[in-house]
């Protein structure tokens, strides 16, 4: 079955002492695939408000949300599954203790590394060490209400 659109998902690159925070979302530990954490954008609130929502459910860090860093997309071709991704820059706005209490299942293992680590880590989306340790940021005009 094929869905009808895209769907939206926001990631945070988490910096923290030169480290990057990945987790792995494949339920039962099945794959050996890497992301940052966060995950899909609920209607009626912001990108931000989303990933500071979806880092807390993965991790129980509390996040500030920065400029975006990486726009990325990806599909699966037998399911027909279509991803856009919006990864933006974050920072710990608490403590650093990770929680893996996801309420989907879905994280089950967290990773802090370095940009050798990462490299040596298989992830997605491949242009991630760029993106995090680069200096380019996008702008990122806030959600506004529609006025009449």
């Amino acid at each position: 079955m094929r869905p009808e659109r895209p769907r939206l998902a926001v990631r945070a690159a988490i910096l923290h002492r030169d480290r990057l925070l990945m987790v792995n979302a494949y339920p039962g530990s099945r794959s050996d695939l890497w992301c940052l954490p966060g995950g899909g954008v609920e209607p009626g609130q912001s990108l931000h408000q989303n990933l500071i929502r979806e880092v807390a459910e993965e991790t129980g860090l509390v996040i500030r949300v920065g400029v975006p860093i990486l726009v990325n997309e990806f599909h699966d071709p037998q399911s027909g599954f279509h991803q856009v991704e919006l990864h933006f820059r974050a920072t710990l706005a608490g403590s650093d203790a990770i929680a893996l209490d996801d309420p989907d299942c879905v994280v089950n293992r967290f990773r802090w590394v370095s940009r050798r680590g990462l490299a040596g880590l298989r992830h997605k989306p491949d242009g991630l060490a760029g993106a995090v340790w680069g200096n380019g940021a996008a702008h990122y005009d806030p959600l506004e209400p529609i006025v009449p």
